[in-house]
């Protein structure tokens, strides 16, 4: 294949890079702030090291315009709410007093005021906060970090532009305020926003913007007719200003669908546009739409959000076809490199056969390079890349890795009747009670414990063979009896073991699971200072050996309460996973599952009476598109139920969810047919229980009355409050109590503080109701 060179040189982009540098030192600094051992200029200092870092990264990776704007602190939506002045009532006055603290503030919340909402960008991993919005609400323009980030690339010697979230996506994110009356619509205060951008804009050309990249990638879900109207009336307005740069509208994640022709139209001198295989329609649709002749196409064909070398071949077809639908064609990521870890060279336990499979962020910035490269100068310019990448790839096709037909097989045989208990609900739940005889509202935790730094210590000490299994093993047992006490002192009712062995909840699973690989620095932002490290889904999935039996039996020899086991389920393994492109999603989710399903036979076999199989992203993973669902949710709960289907009436199946939208699934969390779910609720002001309540969800719930993504400790009236709150949706002898998510992020004392005002809540309740 010979492509003849564009008309135009092809730059090389990306929509934002990787925050947290090669070694976390972000997260370090930011926690180091927070503890008051490093100051706001030692603070300020790194970020803007890192940033430099990340600049001059791209430059020598050949990205000839560098993104800027897309380094945070905590989130980039928190960072546009500062920007345009957002700031809810009650944080006013802390940001007034320090800008950095307030921030913070809003993030995280404080003893006396609580955070933002956070919930899911989109269908990724990484989490936002939502912005607070109501009739009332006046914007003011703050465009400080924005026009100093550009400064400082530009002092630099980069080609920049500074990237925005877009003003209808903004609005489109954010939710009604608290009190605010019901029906309000956050999109209604576009006129009123569109003046402040305009402002920021003009700030950003005066800088010396050449352009601004504004993202709207709301715009790939499914959207009214005055939603598109609103769109088209934005980049009107936008594009009729006289004092601003050059306008790229970008969009990922999905197709844009109704809303290409729209932004066809819009007086702006750009689009981005994702071409990547889930997006593949964009390029017949922009066809159809006439192309954009005499404007600016930046064709995102390298995927930002998934592990797998791109297909030079597959992609440079790509890009020669929209050669012919724009002026200038450049290559970029199909969004953020934010998603994906920063580089596999530090992957040493990664067999190398398999690491050139691979790409993290500054591997992609080398495929994006390369292709515009070839674009710019023809297929010819790059003859020995494509030879190379066709080889790898060609690799990877081959691999014995990959395949395993020993599990192929039994994944084929599966039939409906395995995913079915073999007594419905109400039978079961008199059998529980029966067995258990927990009182009215009882308590349990989500499952991890405070993730010490003895605990990391020993790890790491193990894995460097400064200690060896024996002595680790001590170590863990120690911490699960410490555990255990607490809570059996606490009076929780039902007990976790606090999971002290598992360094994430995913991560150690593939440790353990044939065809996984789980890397070492693989490092990618969740939320705020909170990184994971997503394993890799190579190949067909089993389980050798028992996972989790060793320390569920152990604690559970500690006491007469039940103790649950604790398992990440399918879903969620394969969401928060660099997945497989080479087989449906669901084939692998049924392989995950069936690995599971011998678990948990093997928990319930070891007498584990109560198993929680954890499904937080069931919401996240959900199509953006409401015609995608049903096929989804259909594989996602099947997965479930083939997980715990096989266990006895009588033992007890949990599942957990959090900082989600749970209303657009309230009925596959039926589907489930889990015996008791905890869903996030502290922060939605138990939202969800009315949502279950009216879908007239028939199981037990626990709708979490602790935030414990926030260092404030909640009173035990304000627990109780909560309570009520869900009382008024879910019957007292279907309510659970429990805090919103595992608690491994929080410290001991806030920990033993928040937990015993939950219990005294739960008892104080209980009191109100028998006095009833």
């Amino acid at each position: 294949m010979t492509t003849q060179p564009a008309a135009a040189a092809a730059q090389a982009t990306v929509h934002g890079y990787p925050r947290q540098g090669r070694n976390r030192e972000l997260k370090k600094a930011i926690e180091g702030y927070w503890k008051g051992d490093v100051t706001t200029d030692a603070l300020r200092a790194t970020a803007a090291e890192l940033r430099r870092t990340n600049w001059q990264q791209l430059a020598e990776a050949g990205i000839d315009e560098v993104p800027t704007g897309d380094f945070s602190y905590y989130d980039h939506v928190l960072d546009t709410s500062v920007m345009v002045g957002a700031v809810p009532q009650r944080h006013r006055e802390a940001v007034r007093a320090d800008g950095l603290d307030g921030y913070f503030a809003m993030a995280r919340g404080t003893q006396d005021v609580a955070p933002l909402e956070m919930t899911k960008w989109f269908d990724t991993n990484y989490h936002y906060l939502v912005p607070e919005l109501g009739p009332d609400t006046t914007f003011t323009a703050d465009s400080a970090k924005q026009v100093d980030e550009l400064r400082e690339a530009l002092a630099l010697g980069h080609t920049a532009r500074p990237v925005l979230v877009g003003p209808v996506t903004y609005l489109l994110l954010a939710k009604p305020a608290p009190g605010v009356p019901a029906g309000f619509e956050p999109l209604t205060l576009l006129e009123r926003l569109l003046p402040v951008y305009a402002e920021v804009l003009a700030d950003l050309r005066a800088a010396g913007a050449e352009w601004v990249q504004l993202d709207e990638p709301a715009l790939v879900q499914d959207r009214t007719s005055a939603e598109l109207n609103a769109v088209a009336r934005t980049y009107r307005d936008l594009g009729a200003l006289t004092d601003r740069p050059k306008l790229l509208v970008a969009s990922y994640f999905g197709r844009l669908g109704e809303a290409l022709p729209v932004l066809v139209k819009a007086p702006v001198e750009g689009l981005a546009i994702d071409f990547t295989d889930t997006a593949a329609a964009n390029l017949d649709d922009l066809a159809a739409a006439g192309g954009l002749p005499g404007r600016r196409l930046v064709a995102g064909v390298v995927n930002g959000r998934n592990v797998w070398i791109n297909d030079y071949g597959k992609s440079l077809t790509t890009l020669a076809t929209l050669l012919g639908l724009a002026d200038r064609v450049d290559v970029a990521s199909s969004c953020s490199l934010l998603h994906v870890p920063l580089d596999t060279a530090p992957e040493k336990d990664i067999d190398p056969e398999i690491l050139r499979w691979l790409a993290f962020a500054r591997q992609k910035t080398g495929e994006i390079a390369t292709l515009a490269k070839g674009l710019a100068e023809g297929t010819d310019a790059i003859a020995a890349e494509i030879t190379a990448n066709q080889a790898d790839l060609a690799s990877r096709a081959d691999s014995p890795v990959i395949y395993d037909p020993v599990v192929q097989a039994r994944a084929d045989a599966v039939t409906g009747s395995d995913g079915r208990r073999s007594l419905p609900y109400g039978e079961r739940a008199a059998a529980q009670r029966a067995r258990f005889g927990l009182p009215l509202l009882p308590t349990t935790t989500i499952g991890s414990f405070p993730q010490t730094d003895e605990l990391r210590t020993a790890r790491a000490d193990l894995r460097a063979g400064r200690i060896g299994t024996a002595g680790y093993e001590e170590r863990i047992e120690a911490e699960i009896g410490e555990v255990i006490s607490f809570q059996e002192r606490t009076g929780i009712d039902v007990l976790v073991h606090g999971e002290p062995e598992r360094n994430d909840m995913v991560h150690y699973f593939a440790e353990q699971l044939t065809g996984y690989l789980a890397t070492r620095h693989g490092w990618v932002q969740s939320y705020g200072t909170r990184y994971v490290r997503p394993p890799v889904l190579a190949g067909d999935i089993s389980r050798p050996d028992p996972m989790t039996v060793r320390w569920t039996t152990y604690a559970q020899s500690l006491t007469d309460r039940p103790v649950k086991g604790m398992l990440t389920g399918p879903v969620t393994m394969l969401a928060w996973s660099f997945v497989r492109d080479d087989q449906p999603l669901g084939d692998t989710a049924r392989q995950v599952a069936l690995a599971l399903r011998d678990e948990v036979g093997d928990l319930e076999a070891a007498g584990t009476s109560v198993i929680q199989v954890d499904e937080p992203a069931l919401r996240e993973t959900l199509p953006l598109r409401t015609a995608d669902r049903p096929a989804y949710l259909d594989w996602a709960t099947e997965s479930f139920r083939l997980t715990t289907g096989g266990v006895r009436p009588d033992t007890q199946i949990h599942t957990h969810m959090c900082y989600a939208e749970f209303g657009d699934i309230i009925q596959a969390i039926d589907d489930l047919d889990a015996d008791v779910i905890s869903l996030e609720a502290a922060r939605s002001h138990m939202q969800v229980a009315h949502e279950l309540a009216a879908h007239g969800y028939p199981r037990e719930a626990g709708p979490g009355v602790y935030d414990i993504h926030s260092p404030r400790v909640p009173g035990a009236e304000e627990a109780a409050d909560l309570l009520r709150t869900g009382l008024e949706a879910i019957p007292a002898e279907r309510l659970w109590v429990n805090p919103d998510c595992g608690l491994k992020t929080r410290g001991w004392p806030e920990t033993r503080a928040a937990l015993g005002n939950l219990v005294a809540a739960a008892r104080t309740v209980r009191g109100e109701l028998s006095g009833s």
